[in-house]
């Protein structure tokens, strides 16, 4: 049995169903292995380091001076870019709660929760209208609260995305918007 697919040349040309069904078969497995892991599509939602809000943007309290969000940015802009890795704590690769860990311990001094569900349990509960740099804020992807950054003022988090690495984005991207839960404050 044979199909009829547009060939090199765009003329549409006769090839054998297995071979086209192999390959097609081998991407949508690649491109499906792409959309797991903690923070899932991010990269195809932003562009450029901010992102770009898309729909109504969200009033997010607007208070990027603060010396914890100077002393977050620090650690943020030393691990930039530095890969995605499950159970990652270091430059090596991080994961989101390891990227959170990590900057909590080296801009605060402080001991977090190792993992996105303990983090959820502890802390205090904080409004929507009233986040603050430092806070953590948390993300449903795929069903369930998996992923969380550190709220940065100005709309902006600083997080560990399963593909793009330790990134900054905004809360005002529709990606993030539609999947934002809550916000806890552990100082």
């Amino acid at each position: 049995m044979s199909l009829l697919m547009p060939g090199r040349s765009g003329i549409l040309s006769r090839t054998p169903i297995g071979t086209r069904s192999r390959a097609l078969s081998m991407v949508l497995v690649v491109a499906a292995l792409g959309f797991g892991g903690c923070a899932s599509n991010q990269a195809l939602m932003d562009q450029g380091r901010y992102g770009y809000a898309t729909g109504i943007p969200v009033q997010w309290p607007e208070e990027a001076d603060s010396a914890l969000a100077n002393e977050l940015e620090q650690v943020f802009q030393r691990y930039e870019g530095s890969p995605y890795r499950y159970g990652g704590m270091t430059s090596d690769g991080f994961d989101c709660s390891g990227f959170i860990l990590t900057a909590y311990r080296e801009a605060l001094g402080q001991q977090l929760p190792r993992t996105t569900s303990q983090m959820l349990t502890a802390g205090r509960e904080v409004r929507r209208d009233q986040v603050e740099p430092g806070d953590v804020v948390f993300f449903r992807i795929g069903g369930k609260e998996q992923h969380a950054g550190i709220y940065m003022g100005g709309s902006r988090f600083i997080h560990a995305s399963s593909s793009a690495g330790v990134t900054e984005s905004s809360l005002n991207n529709r990606y993030w918007q539609n999947r934002y839960t809550r916000a806890r404050r552990f100082r």
